[in-house]
């Protein structure tokens, strides 16, 4: 069974790994096969290379073209990401397919992949605010500030964990019930999207 626990180490050793080169262009480094494990790295792997693309676009007198670029590539990420995220809950899904569902099963909000998809995104918070913590170059209320900040992203970790797991072991027990919806975003659609079907 998934773990929260084994989903935040998975992610912090794809976070560190990139952060050797640190590069944007550099590739994922698992091919694209159909096993959760490489799944998951693959979409650490996209919300990285996302988080550094966000940085650089709100670089002060970022050159308009740069500007451009950066945001398709930022749109294009979002697209992965998300059907990665389907990918994981497809897993999830072959997982509880014998499972015997108890009456009236309780239904969450949001699918398992959802969930381990913000514990990604809070492992990069973590990681970046501990670096923040570390730095030589800045003041000593800075640090102080994002000293408390880091410590309220690891209480935000064990919290989203153990809600995670909870939920999961309901989903395998039959006490939860687990329903996909398809992400239908509108504007990367040609036949949805004015801007586009109306040339």
């Amino acid at each position: 069974m998934i773990t929260a626990e084994y989903c935040s180490s998975l992610f912090l050793s794809t976070i560190e790994l990139y952060h050797t080169s640190d590069d944007i262009n550099t590739p994922c480094p698992v091919s694209n096969s159909s096993s959760i494990h490489d799944i998951l790295i693959r979409k650490s792997w996209i919300d990285t290379i996302q988080w550094h693309l966000e940085d650089i676009i709100r670089r002060p007198g970022l050159d308009a073209n740069k500007f451009i670029e950066t945001k398709k590539r930022i749109d294009t990420s979002n697209q992965e990401r998300t059907d990665l995220v389907e990918k994981i809950d497809d897993w999830f899904m072959e997982q509880f397919v014998d499972v015997i569902l108890i009456e009236h099963p309780r239904l969450n909000t949001e699918t398992p992949a959802w969930t381990i998809d913000r514990l990604s995104i809070l492992m990069l918070k973590i990681f970046h605010m501990r670096e923040q913590t570390q730095r030589l170059d800045a003041t000593a209320e800075h640090l102080a500030l994002c000293g408390l900040k880091y410590d309220i992203l690891l209480s935000q970790k064990l919290d989203l964990s153990q809600s995670i797991n909870s939920f999961i072991s309901e989903l395998f027990e039959g006490r939860a019930q687990m329903k996909l919806y398809k992400q239908m975003k509108m504007y990367n659609d040609p036949s949805t999207n004015p801007q586009l079907y109306l040339k």
